[in-house]
């Protein structure tokens, strides 16, 4: 074909000239991981149950007044027991204290625990991930073989012991021990999470590449292999956030763990349990946002895990 047959060609009925959709020449452009996985979890129906139920608890934590108007302080022992009613929707306990304010104020001290220490196991679990990830050998060795001795010693028999040493002060509401209680007993999966990470990322090309130009340990740590090995670990620290609460509620059930005039799920439970017959509604209802608490960080923890997860797509 000529050059003036190609112009023709290209040209319409009418002489003009036919252009390209301009959908052509656009490309999809590639999804990164998170992208992936976002895609996912909105079309994961756990992913949003979890997630609606985990934002109204931290409501409840954090603006407990938009939930209720009662003092869960105030009680009266002339209302010991009461059934429930417009002013107290779970009815009152064995001090006459209204149930429905104490469950949704219990909230936060549940969530300010959990966070804390899981932010402390985090850090922690951060640390000895990267070390022993990254520079492998003795380190690797060595660090690993602490972890499976902090793995070895039984968790609630170690927290027992270490609360009531942390405890001691009976000033003190004892929300700092339960939180360093739970954070250094806490953290060995989290590490174990990093470690199987950083190992897998740091053999990768763009390690290499950045390690040829000069970088080094540090940056190649936390510029290159740590922002493509957090997915994993952000996952177990969401799962170990609702083990977290769930703990902090056992030690302050068995006495060992917030204490005064701290207001805790753990404590209401343990309080109710004596009257269980007599009047169980203070039991279930604190039992009931407990397990619903714990139970959405964990559905939460497990949608995103097989979001991120590419063996399961």
């Amino acid at each position: 074909m000529s050059d003036l047959e190609s112009v023709v060609a290209a040209q319409g009925p009418g002489g003009g000239q036919v252009s390209e959709p301009r959908h052509a020449d656009k490309r999809d452009k590639p999804r990164s991981l998170a992208g992936d996985a976002w895609i996912d979890l909105r079309r994961n129906k756990i992913f949003w149950i979890a997630a609606i139920l985990v934002v109204i608890i931290v409501a409840m934590a954090l603006f407990p007044s938009l939930f209720t108007s009662a003092n869960p302080r105030d009680c009266a022992l002339s209302r010991q027991h009461d059934p429930a009613s417009g002013s107290a929707f779970f009815g009152y306990d064995f001090q006459g204290c209204d149930v429905y304010a104490k469950t949704i104020y219990g909230a936060r001290a549940s969530i300010q625990v959990g966070v804390l220490a899981t932010l402390l196991s985090g850090v922690i679990g951060l640390i000895f991930g990267l070390a022993t990830g990254y520079f492998g050998g003795w380190v690797d060795a060595l660090l690993s073989r602490f972890i499976d001795i902090v793995l070895g010693v039984p968790f609630l028999l170690a927290a027992i012991v270490l609360a009531r040493r942390l405890t001691a002060d009976a000033s003190s509401t004892g929300v700092v021990a339960v939180t360093v209680t739970l954070g250094v007993l806490g953290w060995t999966t989290a590490a174990r999470i990093m470690r199987s990470s950083v190992i897998s990322s740091k053999n990768q090309d763009y390690v290499a590449a950045a390690r040829m130009l000069g970088a080094g340990p540090g940056r190649l740590m936390l510029r290159h292999i740590l922002p493509n090995s957090i997915a994993s670990f952000i996952v177990v620290l969401t799962i170990l956030l609702g083990a977290n609460i769930a703990s902090e509620a056992t030690l302050s059930f068995l006495g060992i763990g917030l204490k005064g005039d701290a207001i805790s799920w753990g404590i209401a439970i343990s309080e109710a349990g004596s009257y269980v017959r007599v009047a169980p509604e203070p039991l279930i209802w604190p039992s009931v946002f407990l397990a619903a608490t714990v139970l959405a960080f964990i559905m939460l923890g497990d949608a995103v895990r097989d979001a991120f997860d590419p063996k399961l797509r």
